[in-house]
């Protein structure tokens, strides 16, 4: 009997160790999707900029956060050190790009209808997988993008004047759509080559090469017409820039102490802050559309990394029960 005691005590802390892991990863998580909404409302409250003005701040300024923290783990000496420059500046182009369009509609939306537009992306993603990479996608999944797609097409059918016959096509809210949208698609190409990143490089390296990409291809836009910034406009810009990579460091610290099963799913916590932002700091009320289709695109979503786990679980019961080769 005492023999069993001694070892339910180390199994009984293990599992408070990984439970305590767990909490740590949510808690970080969800503090960087606070942080991420206090970049776009930095962003939203500057006024309508010019996007490539928006992503050089946005970029430039969230290096120094990242060199702070990369210095103070002492890994910023070979931070920068790759083998493969070019599938980093591949991946900086892709995402400037989808940066770029993505403040545009920011700056030209509700807060809370640019956030939940966003969310398109992971189920662009798997269309994206199946198309480029040949990844084989089953009906579960294929289902959830189709009504997560039916949930985008909720909340952005009246700026696209499928119900409101008094808008006109110009109209700066239906830009602000279509941008939201085509940034969600090409974001998704973005994470696939962030995926084919990772098999051989580090986090920090692939963020510093993006942020530093972004700013270089940023300058390229300045002969185009940046404006000239008040103090205000100025501070709130830098300000978005450090809270990005804030907020970049805190997701990654999320995805150290949990499973990204576990941890992605509370993304969605930037609906309501952006609700909640969005009423308070700008007086955007959200649509009945807005939270009607944003509910089934986090529902969409949300199955799609269960059902993610679930074959990563597959997998790994598969390869274990599978004979020793040799």
């Amino acid at each position: 009997m005492r023999r069993f005691k001694v070892l339910e005590r180390p199994l009984r802390v293990e599992d408070d160790a990984r439970r305590s892991n767990v909490l740590t990863g949510i808690m970080l998580k969800v503090m960087s999707v606070a942080v991420f909404v206090g970049m776009q409302t930095c962003i939203k409250a500057a006024g309508t900029l010019p996007a490539g003005q928006i992503v050089f701040f946005r970029s430039f300024f969230a290096i120094f956060p990242i060199i702070v923290f990369l210095a103070f783990r002492r890994k910023l000496g070979t931070a920068f050190a790759t083998k493969r420059p070019l599938n980093h500046i591949a991946r900086g182009v892709v995402g400037v790009c989808a940066m770029g369009l993505g403040f545009f509609a920011l700056t030209r939306l509700p807060l809370p209808e640019a956030i939940t537009l966003n969310y398109a992306q992971p189920l662009l993603v798997v269309v994206f997988s199946s198309l480029f990479l040949g990844e084989a996608i089953r009906i579960y999944r294929w289902s959830a993008v189709a009504v997560g797609l039916v949930g985008v097409l909720i909340i952005s059918w009246p700026e696209l004047t499928l119900l409101t016959s008094g808008a006109a096509l110009g109209d700066q809210e239906v830009l602000g759509v279509i941008a939201a949208l085509v940034s969600a698609a090409i974001s998704a190409n973005a994470i696939l080559l962030v995926r084919n990143l990772v098999q051989t490089e580090r986090t920090a390296t692939i963020v510093l090469w993006f942020s530093a990409t972004a700013s270089v291809m940023a300058l390229f836009t300045l002969p185009f017409g940046w404006q000239a910034l008040t103090p205000l406009q100025a501070g709130l810009l830098v300000a978005a820039g450090f809270c990005g990579g804030l907020a970049q460091i805190l997701m990654t610290a999320a995805y150290r102490h949990a499973e990204a099963s576990v941890v992605a799913p509370f993304e969605y916590t930037s609906m309501i802050l952006g609700v909640v932002v969005g009423y308070f700091a700008f007086g955007d009320v959200a649509t009945i559309n807005t939270l009607v289709g944003g509910v089934i695109v986090v529902a969409a979503g949300i199955f799609i990394i269960w059902r993610e786990r679930q074959l990563g679980l597959e997998r790994t019961r598969t390869r274990k029960a599978a004979p020793p080769q040799g």
